[in-house]
């Protein structure tokens, strides 16, 4: 089949692939190259957050899962296991990411930091996407995929291309298409520090302040964050910036000592439950497959989403 894929996030970019290795005539349309979209601006670490339907999102999450960890062991570029530890002020519940990730122990004490009594140690992939997306858009390209940026306003600008099928993995922009009005934006800003030689990923997604994670890079460490649901600014805010310096210097009291490098925001695709679903209605003789509203959990769901849109391409 010839099938048209909207969007250059890790969404859009996962999907083109897969379908690309089962030998369909593939072209990837977005507006802008992978380096503009949100998924560049993440700091994509494995953890469901900000998506529903549960069962789902576990299943698709477990897939990504399976599949990053893989890709982490063959030396992928960008792709680690990253050591983690998620704390707690009271005795957590069990978590419903758990199953995917596997080997997870209790915290010892002398790895919780003041004023923590809980905390679950696991590994997952982190994704430094400002190299493993060049790189996976040229295993895309080399694969035989073929790309045209331009901006679409309505799926029928796409007759040109005369696809079988469309795929929909516009992230914010995907249920304007649509005439979706139940997408959103959810403002998330992060701030780049130097890494005082952390080699640890630790968050706290209750903390007084708001949520807190610290996640080491190799040139940087990533702190956030924020999931303002409904909110399209995307000016950094310093006030903000200083508050999450804070509260991960409350995880990590190393990062009192690092140098702000900068902060970023970026928009997550929000909507009430992810969009997976075949669509024959929309254009005539051409099926749509929805694939968006990943909301912050765009590098977790990735690849078992774009697994189950294949299957809806036909």
């Amino acid at each position: 089949m010839r099938v048209v894929v909207l969007g250059a996030g890790i969404s859009g970019l996962s999907t083109a692939t897969l379908l690309r290795q089962r030998g369909d005539d593939v072209i990837l349309v977005s507006a802008h190259l992978t380096e503009a979209t949100t998924s560049h601006l993440a700091a994509a670490v494995w953890f469901p957050t900000a998506a529903a339907p549960a069962d789902k999102v576990a299943s698709w999450g477990a897939t990504t899962y399976d599949v990053l960890a893989t890709e982490a062991a063959r030396g992928v570029p960008g792709v680690v296991m990253r050591e983690s530890l998620v704390l707690y002020r009271e005795e957590p519940q069990p978590q419903p990411w758990a199953d995917a990730v596997g080997d997870i122990r209790p915290a010892r004490a002398d790895e919780l930091p003041p004023g923590y009594s809980h905390g679950l140690r696991f590994a997952v992939p982190l994704v430094e996407m400002p190299t493993y997306l060049p790189w996976l858009y040229r295993q895309y390209l080399d694969g035989g995929g073929r790309q045209e940026t331009r901006r679409v306003d309505q799926l029928g600008e796409l007759d040109d291309l005369q696809p079988d099928v469309i795929v929909n993995c516009a992230g914010l922009a995907a249920g304007a298409l649509v005439g979706d009005t139940s997408t959103y934006p959810i403002r998330g800003q992060i701030v780049r520090v130097t890494n005082p030689g952390l080699t640890l990923s630790v968050r706290d997604e209750h903390h007084p302040a708001g949520r807190a994670y610290v996640h080491p890079r190799t040139n940087d460490c990533i702190l956030g964050g924020s999931l303002d649901a409904g909110a399209w600014d995307t000016t950094v805010d310093d006030e903000l910036t200083r508050s999450i310096v804070s509260r991960c210097s409350d995880l990590v009291p190393a990062l009192a000592e690092a140098e702000v490098i900068g902060a970023l925001v970026g928009l997550r695709p929000g909507r009430p439950e992810v969009r997976l679903e075949r669509d024959e209605g929309l254009l005539p003789g051409v099926p749509v497959v929805h694939n968006y509203g990943h909301g912050g959990s765009g590098i977790t769901l990735a690849w078992g989403c774009a697994a189950d849109a294949v299957r809806a391409c036909g």
